[in-house]
């Protein structure tokens, strides 16, 4: 394998497998989708900065944002200048490919692949047990040949995600249901699981955030009342996905101009409801397993073949002329390529619930 190895980080196997193929999964999506690879290489020094922490007994702060856990790292002197920077490229790149609907580049996923690479080689140097030879940077290549399908490779990477929060929780000892996911799954058949991985507070109460919610993109669609206030939030703070909320909500208005108290609780609230709906998404999808489903609010479609193959158009729908021609710029043209969650459609021009709801509607009658 090492005369001719078939992915560049094949030098992480000895150290992490799970590491080794998540960064296999990120390498193969560049050239396929730059945005997959841009979101998922967030999570991929996240998984690399929790084991940091754990070597240097700062394992106890389970529940940091990336942000955070940058920032604490940083505070403590244990990043390089180079690092550092490294660092907050892959994760603003990530934010930016969870936040943004536009055709990412591959420029910026070969940005984020060079940090990577930074990250990864001082991580080895510096906290590897074992003498691993990091070889020299190289781009990666488009591979002729691997027609792997961009869902098929954000399924796997999220697999993979899941295996290796599982296996870093089975190595702390905190929830004996993730040790047993950890043990007796592997890459390409591990699920996100429902367990609680961290709690959020508002004053007296409180809310656990299940494992596969743990880096959930907060739509601010999704929030009726709070929309406004989470873009705010996303946009000066920098609070786009749910593994950036901080553990406690109170008193986050003060971060922002315009707001109250009364917001930070309409929030957890809503955020209540969000895990609450989500949840209950995931119980359907783990009852119809390699099924497509599509999701508004609390209702879900199964999409069948035939349904998957229509063509998203005037002829086939009513009313939705440039909703359909806004999919049609970013390659969507057939109901099976929609996305899985419907409100995330209210990211395009002059398209809001109702439009999508009247969408839902028709996709049900067919």
């Amino acid at each position: 394998m090492e005369n001719n190895p078939s992915y560049f980080y094949h030098f992480l196997e000895p150290i992490s497998d799970d590491l080794s193929q998540m960064a296999n999964g990120l390498e193969k999506s560049i050239y396929s989708s730059p945005q997959t690879m841009l979101m998922h290489a967030r999570t991929f020094v996240e998984a690399i900065l929790q084991r940091v922490m754990i070597a240097e007994q700062l394992s106890g702060e389970d529940n940091l944002t990336l942000k955070e856990r940058i920032d604490l790292l940083e505070k403590k002197g244990l990043l390089e200048k180079e690092v550092l920077d490294a660092l907050h490229q892959v994760r603003m790149n990530g934010n930016s490919a969870a936040h943004e609907t536009r055709n990412f580049r591959y420029s910026e996923a070969l940005l984020s692949w060079e940090a990577i690479y930074l990250i990864v080689r001082w991580y080895v140097k510096k906290y590897s047990p074992q003498d691993i030879k990091v070889p020299a940077y190289q781009d990666p290549e488009p591979r002729k040949g691997d027609e792997t399908e961009v869902s098929e490779l954000e399924e796997r990477l999220q697999k993979m995600e899941a295996l290796i929060r599982s296996n870093i929780q089975q190595h702390k000892g905190l929830t004996e249901e993730m040790e047993t996911a950890a043990s007796s799954s592997s890459p390409e058949d591990a699920l996100p699981g429902l367990a609680s991985v961290r709690t959020i507070v508002y004053k007296d109460r409180s809310l656990e955030v299940p494992h596969f919610l743990r880096d959930a993109f907060l739509l601010p669609q999704r929030f009726e009342k709070s929309e406004s206030y989470l873009s705010v939030l996303g946009a000066e703070e920098e609070v786009r996905v749910m593994s950036e909320l901080p553990n406690n909500l109170e008193g986050l208005h003060e971060d922002v101009e315009g707001f109250s108290e009364e917001h930070d609780e309409m929030l957890f609230t809503e955020l209540k409801h969000l895990i609450k709906e989500e949840t209950a998404r995931r119980e359907v999808e783990l009852g119809h397993p390699g099924k497509l489903i599509l999701f508004y609010k609390s209702d879900y479609v199964i999409v069948t073949d035939p349904l998957a193959n229509i063509s998203l158009s005037e002829e086939e729908f009513d009313g939705h002329p440039s909703l359909f021609h806004q999919l049609q710029e970013d390659q969507i043209e057939r109901v099976g390529q929609l996305p899985k969650d419907l409100a995330t459609l209210t990211k395009y021009d002059d398209v809001g619930l109702a439009e999508v709801e009247e969408l839902f509607g028709q996709l049900k009658g067919k």
